[in-house]
């Protein structure tokens, strides 16, 4: 996490305890990244950031997916490629993501790199840098 940066106003899209379902496209959009290489990408762009990459969520069950929070309207600029998938922005349908408190028991959800006020979103055109670079 990136306890270095303020959070002094917590965004209304996150729940007070536990974790909720938020609707993709209307306070952020996601990019949606599977295990191993969802791992990698996050690994490189908190190192390129300096451990503050903006919003990132872990998921501890099923596919091991992070979801990489972009700004709303943001994620559907990209080509992601496969097995990146893009979820907001009305293309495809509806979507929704698991959103964890900022703290006490949100399992299976959990944050990797949380929303600050200085990123409350990550970047979409170093996300999708970054993406290309671990595909290599």
């Amino acid at each position: 996490m990136n306890p270095s940066k303020s959070l002094d106003i917590k965004p209304s899209w996150v729940p007070d305890c536990g974790h909720a379902l938020r609707l993709a496209g209307v306070h952020f959009d996601a990019v949606r990244i599977p295990g191993v290489l969802g791992e990698e990408v996050a690994y490189h762009l908190m190192e390129f950031t300096d451990f503050q990459a903006g919003p990132i969520v872990r998921e501890a069950a099923r596919g091991r997916n992070l979801y990489f929070l972009l700004a709303p309207g943001t994620a559907s600029g990209f080509a992601w490629p496969a097995p990146v998938r893009a979820l907001g922005g009305g293309r495809g349908g509806e979507s929704y993501v698991g959103i964890p408190a900022l703290d006490g028991t949100t399992w299976p959800l959990g944050w990797r790199s949380l929303p600050t006020l200085e990123d409350p979103f990550v970047e979409g055109e170093l996300l999708h840098r970054t993406v290309e670079y671990a595909l290599r």
